[in-house]
This record gives structure tokens, C-alpha cells and sequence, in this order.
């Protein structure tokens, strides 16, 4: 790359679809009056379209963006979202949520896990999730704002919708769509020049973002970055996705369903449910995938199934030269904890922060590709831990994953919380202690021990503490309204 540094001003999107239009939404609310942004899509390619579950980061985003929430929800048939259910997967038959809250009360030396294990162990505790507000509302299916964000929540959402309502947004902050598939990928040297399109007209710009899908048009097959496999840790390669009509109410939170080869999603909307299987070809082909779909999803189909392969792991570089990769072209990791939109914000807030505005610099680029790297890594290592701590043993499939060798940075977080229930958060990373131990526990790991602090609480000090943590649980969720309700008043499409 030259010493020479360019000003960036004209950015080129190539790609719509959420991470397209959430990269507009996020550069036009913030810098559109200094740059000129141009966005590429074709109406002839589908986008992915699948990931309509989301975490509590987006609230962040639509903050940053000044969303109205009631807007949004109505705009995209928006539910809301405490959490997920794991169903079958520490073994068939036994189920736990993994929520959105805080559990108990931590003490400055030890989290509230080694009080709880103390309790259990002198018979005062209920479950872990009796302590924590998210996941009791989530059970009894209710959901309020409360004062002071005394609830942590996320959405769901018409992944679809949501690109259109962030089209509109965007193209009010003066983004430019423009119609067309790319036919060629024009360098100068390192960088990319311009994008050729099937019309003949040449797209110039000085930073290209690659929101192509799998496919990773500019960052890997014009540019040649490689792609780091992770499928020796996580064996699903494939989904069949489909929509249904709605039988009921919608349940505040995803449900994730462990089948012998995989899980199957179930996400509701206001209008109907989004419904999927993702699983491991090797052990289960395409047809059998859509039949096992289709005989464990509830009401009339709307859509016909559709296959998605997908190859899980990430770019060796996710910005290299003036192209940089956000969303499915800079990696891949399975919706299980609904991380594919938080990484697509992530790496958002990351450029916005290491704007290049006086001209790109290899120091920054060094930086955002490290901190990407450690993120998805984190990530990646939260989702292996639901398929390699399991007691099921019913399938080659779960025996693989028993079986299976795992990052060093897993083996040491589980072994270090079995020992001792401890567990430490990585700096900037996206699941807390509370994600951790509500995985690990419902996955099956009791810990051997817990921190000494706890033993000092006598009997009747220790169950005043867990009741008037429980107690108050129950009291809020009791005045809760139930969440279909809840959405009906607050959002309520018209029509």
C-alpha cells in the first residue's frame, strides 16, 4: 500500500439485506453530511433473510440511531424477547432458558453462583433461574418496560422487513441505491477502484464495504482473502428455513429444539413463526432435514422449505486494503445464540470508531482485524460449549460432539468453572458470566466447589438472602402483563 493516504469520501455498500442496510443506517446517521454513500443490491438476488432473532446489543444500535421503538416493532411485526429456550440439549427430555437478566446478587468477592451452590447444598436454594426476573417472566410468558431498563431484552423480527425499514431511514439521511448486480470488481494496485455493474455504469468509490453474503464477493474473490474453516469444532453445515402460519400467542423468547442431527429454530412474530433446521450433512441429507422440519412445526406452512449451506469460521482478514467485510462475507457462526446481526453492528461501531476519514492507515486495519478476530472467537467458543457439554448420547452426531477436541480457550473456561464455579469475563466480550454459568449449568456442569465467602452466612442469614431475591421475582412478574398483550398494545400492526 502507498504512503500516500486518500480522504475517504465516497463509500460504496455492496450488498443490501440487513447487513447492508444497517452499515447505510448507521454511516448516514453519523457521517452522511461528510461523505457521499452509495449502496449496491440487486432485487433479483435474495438475501439470507433467516436471522430474525436478536440480543440485547440492538437496543444499543437503534439508540445510536434515535429508532422509535414502537415504530420499528410495527414496521418489522416485531415480538419481544427474554431469552432462549434449549430443549433436548443436555439430554433429550431436559430443558433450561438461557436468559437475557442478571441471576441474584453478586458480592464483591464471588458471583451469586457459589451463594446459590451453598443454598443447594444445605437445601435452602430453588433452581438458579428462580433468581432471575428475565427467565421467570419468560416461563409465564409476560413482559413489561419496566423503570429504570429493569429488563433486559432483544426482538424478534422479519429480518426482510427490517432491511426496508432501514432503506427508508438511510436513504432519509441521503444514501443512494442503486439497482444492479456487480459484474466485475475493478483494482488499482491493492484497493479496489470501482464496481462494474450489468448496466455498463462504473461505481467509483475509496472504501468499499462487502455485505455480499457467503459469497464475499470484494474481500474474497476480488481481493483474495482466505477463509479460516471451523467446521472440525462445529459439524452443522447446513438449515432448511420455513414460515408458518401462527396457532397462538407469541411466547417471549426463541426455542431452540436439539434434534439427532442438529436443532430447530422456532422464532414468533406478530404475523406468523419462523421456523428451522440446522444440521450436520454428513448425518442427515437434505430431504430427511426438510421432512424432520416439517413434522415438528406447528400451523400451516406459508413457504415452501429452503437449504442454505454455509461453512462456519471467519475471514483470515476482515479489512484488507479499502475493502472491508461486515455481516456473512467476514464470517460465519450458526444462529444458535442470535449473534449474526450483533456482529454485523459490531463491526459497524468498530469502523465508525477507526474511521478512516484523513485516509486508511495499516495500523487500523491491523486493529480492527485483531478485534474482530477475538470477538467471533469468544463467541465461537460460547456455541461449541452447547454441543460438546452434553450427556446425549443417542446419535453419531452427538457422540461426535461429546468426543470432539475443543479450542484451549473453552477447555480452560470449563474446567476452571467445574473446579472452582468460577468464571471471568474476556474484556469486550459479548457474553457475560451470567450467559456463561446459565449454559454450563443447564448443559450439566455442577461445579465441586464454591467460593469460601459463602460459607460464612449461617442457615437463616443465607435463606433470608435467596428468598428476598426470589420473593421479589415473583412479586414483579406477577404484576407482569402477559406479552401477547403486552405487544398488541404497545405495537400492534394496523391492518
Amino acid at each position: 500500500m502507498s504512503s500516500e493516504r486518500k480522504p475517504i469520501k465516497r463509500i460504496v455498500i455492496a450488498g443490501g439485506g440487513t447487513a447492508g442496510w444497517m452499515v447505510a443506517a448507521a454511516l448516514s446517521k453519523t457521517l452522511g453530511k461528510l461523505l457521499d454513500i452509495k449502496l449496491i443490491e440487486s432485487d433479483e438476488i435474495g438475501t439470507v433473510g433467516v436471522g430474525e432473532a436478536t440480543i440485547p446489543t440492538l437496543l444499543t444500535f437503534h439508540s445510536l440511531l434515535e429508532i422509535n421503538e414502537q415504530e420499528f416493532m410495527a414496521a418489522t411485526q416485531a415480538t419481544f424477547k427474554l431469552g432462549i429456550s434449549f430443549e433436548n440439549w443436555r439430554d433429550r427430555g431436559q430443558d433450561y432458558i438461557h436468559s437475557f437478566g442478571l441471576t441474584g446478587k453478586d458480592h464483591w468477592t464471588a458471583g451469586f453462583q457459589h451463594f446459590w451452590l451453598k443454598g443447594r447444598e444445605r437445601g435452602l436454594a430453588g433452581e438458579y433461574g428462580d433468581y432471575c426476573l428475565e427467565l421467570k417472566a419468560a416461563q409465564q410468558s409476560k413482559f413489561a418496560h419496566l423503570p429504570r431498563a429493569g429488563m433486559n431484552y432483544a426482538f424478534h423480527l422479519d429480518a426482510t422487513l427490517y432491511a426496508k425499514y432501514l432503506r427508508k431511514f438511510s436513504e432519509g439521511f441521503g444514501v443512494q441505491r442503486i439497482e444492479g448486480k456487480i459484474t466485475e470488481v475493478a483494482l488499482a494496485g491493492e484497493n479496489i477502484a470501482a464496481l462494474r455493474l450489468d448496466s455498463g455504469a462504473l461505481i467509483e468509490g475509496d472504501l468499499f464495504i462487502d455485505c455480499t453474503g457467503f459469497r464475499g464477493l470484494l474481500i474474497g474473490e476480488a481481493l483474495g482473502v482466505g477463509y479460516e474453516d471451523w467446521s472440525h469444532w462445529l459439524a452443522c453445515d447446513s438449515a432448511v428455513a420455513l414460515q408458518t402460519v401462527s396457532t397462538g400467542p407469541a411466547l417471549p423468547y426463541t426455542r431452540s429444539i436439539a434434534h439427532a442431527a442438529g436443532w430447530q429454530w422456532r422464532i414468533p412474530l406478530q404475523h406468523r413463526v419462523g421456523n428451522g433446521l440446522v444440521y450436520a450433512s454428513k448425518h442427515i441429507d437434505d430431504e430427511q432435514a426438510k421432512q424432520a422440519l416439517l413434522a415438528n412445526v406447528e400451523g400451516e406452512a406459508l413457504t415452501q422449505p429452503r437449504v442454505l449451506r454455509f461453512q462456519p469460521g471467519q475471514r483470515h482478514q476482515t479489512w484488507r486494503a479499502n475493502c472491508v467485510a461486515i455481516g456473512l462475507s467476514s464470517g460465519f457462526l450458526e444462529p444458535l445464540e442470535s449473534t449474526s446481526i450483533h456482529l454485523i453492528q459490531r463491526g459497524i461501531t468498530r469502523l465508525l470508531q477507526m474511521f478512516p476519514s484523513k485516509g486508511i492507515c495499516p495500523a487500523d486495519i491491523a486493529e480492527y482485524n485483531q478485534q474482530s478476530r477475538n470477538e467471533i472467537e469468544h463467541i465461537r467458543d460460547f456455541i461449541v460449549l452447547h454441543y460438546h457439554v452434553t450427556q446425549r448420547q443417542d446419535s453419531a452426531f452427538w457422540r461426535h460432539c461429546r468426543e470432539m477436541s475443543i479450542p484451549a480457550s473453552l477447555r480452560h473456561r470449563i474446567d476452571l468453572f467445574r473446579e472452582t464455579a468460577r468464571v471471568f469475563r474476556v474484556p469486550n466480550e459479548l457474553f457475560a458470566e451470567n450467559s456463561w454459568i446459565q449454559v454450563m449449568l443447564g448443559q450439566g456442569i455442577l461445579p465441586q466447589q464454591h467460593h469460601q465467602v459463602a460459607d460464612l452466612m449461617g442457615d437463616a442469614e443465607l435463606a433470608r438472602f435467596l428468598n428476598s431475591i426470589r420473593q421479589q421475582v415473583d412479586q414483579t412478574v406477577v404484576q407482569l402483563p402477559a406479552h401477547q398483550a403486552y405487544v398488541e398494545s404497545y405495537c400492534r400492526v394496523a391492518g
